[in-house]
């Protein structure tokens, strides 16, 4: 598959982006050389290779959950950088 500048333009709108054709053109050369990535990815022989869920072998260290005190809420809070009574005070994130 080739990537073209109509294409290119297509996809710019679909994704509502906006580019000059300096930036087409880079973006076209891009995309052509994923493409041409992919078409060697298929051509390799995959055949026996059972497929991955992970790219690592290491697994995960459980350990059994302890009950243990916990710390009293006013030492918590004495290191809060803003707190009203009995809460944390965070800035608002939304309007």
């Amino acid at each position: 598959m080739k990537i073209d500048k109509k294409t290119i333009h297509n996809l710019a709108h679909l994704s509502r982006l906006r580019f000059d054709d300096s930036d087409a053109e880079k973006m076209e050369k891009d995309l052509n050389g994923i493409l041409n990535w992919v078409e060697q990815l298929n051509e390799v022989d995959t055949d026996g290779v059972e497929p991955l869920s992970t790219m690592t072998w290491e697994t995960n260290q459980m350990r059994e959950d302890i009950v243990g005190e916990h710390l009293p809420r006013e030492k918590g809070l004495k290191n809060a950088p803003q707190k009203d009574s009995n809460y944390f005070r965070v800035p608002k994130v939304k309007e």
